[in-house]
């Protein structure tokens, strides 16, 4: 049979299109049709790179019995966590009252209202290693939803109520530079000294931490540093294509999950950039531009871990092998969703190795990008969508974090370029209304209360960030305030849970002390120009005079009066610019 998916523009859900399982995507005609039938919703979350979800979908979705079952006793709805990160989060957050091991395949079980009362992960088609069989789960869950629904109903409804508590957010203040201190002092306490890293197995790069530990206030460099030089000397870097897997899942960095992900490598090039590691950053630039990129421009979501060697399927086969006979084999499949937000990150993270290592392919990759989604990834009227696939935009809204994640990616390619084009629509894009996932508003259901930083930024940490840029470049005060208002309530947290919250303590960070903005306006570059990029500052911009009138005109204070000499570099703090010096050692020596 062919059931919904087929239409659909996520290619994970197309993969399911021939399932036996009367499968419909993620909407309202599935909550309708189970209330018509009343039975439960059967909610599958994975994403098209995920190893275990492939193998799932080939034990169980594709096994007639199993599907038979489904149908039978089921609304199954499959989602694309990649497409629909909100709801996903909120399923995971719903999942975590049931079990500790949260992952991909998620199984959630929901009551036509979409109230979990049951989830795991990946369940195997015969009972193991203390896991139930899913044919037995299946048979379990239809039998309690028929024979004791007020039990059923009870969970659904503990569950909706510790998350409405867990939603609620904290009301103090933005954490001063001791706390700051503290939090990363935790956070290093728990480094794993013969490995790097930090935790044992399976291991994660944890991007959004090795970042904030390179904020000067965190005093976390060379932990990170380390970190990034074990990383890089294992099995975790493709050593031929380029870039990171996923993790590893041994605590020496060895036995990939071999999946290659937008995210994980654009925000490992910013931890290379960051620590002094060129070749790492334009090992992760060969990756991005030689296997991610689209014809149109933008960057795709994900490589697949599995290939086709020798009639069957194999994880990681592919990336074990050599060049040379790497060369004779059919490669992963990449996943070619161009996510909005995760195209800005490596929007961002081009431009300022780009501009950094005086690469201007990378630069032209990132302007490709950025005007592939900003034309491409929008609804009819015209607002940012979340993601789309061969020119064609989804329907799933713009998260929270693809607006922020998006806009400094775009403020990075302005000062990379000069351009204040870039600028202005950074401004737009943070001007786009924020609107929740309609199938959730529309059942009632609350979002997720996690705003914690896993693999990406969160969505305040995101906004937080574009917001500060914003401000950073004189677009006004409005923004510092808005940057401060997102981070605040979740300081608390962030404090005590610090290794969740890297991206949202790293702009606490910023906030915490006095900004540091460098303009250097000289028509042909120049040892001034060069210095500017090698200084620690939160903003550094090289523009040519006329380039510097334009941001000045755009309404960006930090470029007054910058357009009447040539030659001469501004060294401010908090907006207030000292004399113009023409001295590179001056720059550089300024603190």
């Amino acid at each position: 049979m062919t059931n919904r998916l087929a239409d659909t523009l996520s290619p994970y859900l197309r993969a399911h299109a021939d399932n036996p399982v009367d499968w419909y995507p993620w909407g309202e005609a599935a909550f309708a049709e189970a209330r018509r039938r009343d039975v439960p919703l059967l909610i599958s979350i994975g994403y098209s790179t995920c190893h275990w979800c492939h193998v799932m979908a080939r034990e169980s979705f594709d096994d007639a019995v199993t599907a038979a079952q489904i149908n039978a006793g089921f609304v199954a709805v499959k989602i694309d966590r990649e497409e629909h990160p909100d709801v996903d989060a909120a399923f995971m957050a719903a999942a975590s009252a049931f079990t500790r091991s949260l992952g991909w395949p998620l199984t959630v079980f929901a009551t036509p209202s979409g109230r979990t009362f049951y989830a795991g992960t990946y369940f195997p088609p015969q009972a193991r290693g203390g896991s139930p069989s899913f044919r037995d789960v299946l048979t379990a869950v239809t039998e309690a939803w028929t024979d004791r629904r007020t039990e059923v109903d009870e969970s659904a409804g503990a569950v909706a109520d510790a998350l409405r508590q867990a939603a609620g957010a904290g009301t103090g203040g933005l954490p001063d530079a001791d706390a700051i201190r503290a939090a990363a002092a935790a956070i290093l306490q728990r480094e794993d000294h013969r490995h790097g890293g930090f935790g044992g197995a399976p291991k994660f790069p944890m991007a959004t931490t090795l970042r904030f530990l390179q904020h000067p206030l965190a005093e976390g460099a060379a932990v990170a540093r380390r970190a990034l030089d074990a990383m890089a000397a294992s099995e975790l870097r493709d050593g031929v294509d380029g870039g990171f897997f996923r993790y590893a899942t041994q605590a020496d960095w060895t036995v990939p999950h071999y999946e290659r992900m937008l995210i994980d490598n654009a925000q490992l090039m910013d931890v290379a950039l960051a620590a002094g590691r060129d070749d790492i950053a334009r090992d992760i630039a060969g990756f991005l531009l030689g296997v991610l990129r689209r014809a149109g421009g933008a960057f795709a979501a994900a490589q697949d871990s599995e290939s086709w060697i020798d009639g069957e399927r194999s994880e990681g086969g592919y990336y074990r092998a050599d060049a040379a006979a790497r060369a004779s084999l059919d490669p992963p499949a990449v996943d070619g969703k161009v996510l909005t937000g995760w195209n800005g990150l490596a929007i961002g993270a081009l431009a300022r190795a780009g501009a950094r290592l005086g690469e201007r392919d990378w630069l032209a990759a990132a302007e490709g990008a950025a005007e592939h989604v900003l034309r491409v990834n929008r609804s009819a009227t015209g607002a940012l969508v979340r993601s789309s696939l061969d020119g064609a935009a989804a329907a799933a809204v713009a998260t929270a974090a693809d607006i922020g994640l998006l806009a400094d990616g775009l403020f990075a390619l302005a000062l990379a370029t000069g351009e204040a084009s870039w600028a202005t629509r950074a401004l737009a894009v943070l001007a786009e209304p924020i609107v929740d996932d309609p199938v959730m508003a529309a059942q009632g259901l609350a979002s997720a209360g996690d705003d914690g930083d896993g693999d990406l930024p969160s969505g305040p940490a995101s906004l937080a960030s574009a917001h500060l840029t914003a401000w950073l470049l004189g677009a006004g005060d409005e923004h510092r305030e808005r940057a401060v208002s997102l981070c605040a309530p979740l300081t608390e947290r962030a404090l005590q849970h610090p290794l969740a919250y890297g991206a949202l303590l790293r702009l606490c960070s910023a906030l915490a002390g006095p900004s540091r903005q460098v303009v250097v306006v000289a028509s042909h570059g120049g040892a001034l120009a060069e210095a500017a990029r090698a200084v620690e500052a939160d903003v550094v911009a090289i523009v040519t005079p006329s380039q510097a009138r334009a941001f000045a005109d755009a309404g960006f204070s930090l470029f007054e009066g910058k357009d009447e000499l040539d030659g001469v570099a501004y060294d401010c703090r908090d907006l207030a610019c000292r004399l113009p010096t023409r001295s590179p050692d001056e720059l550089t020596s300024a603190r």
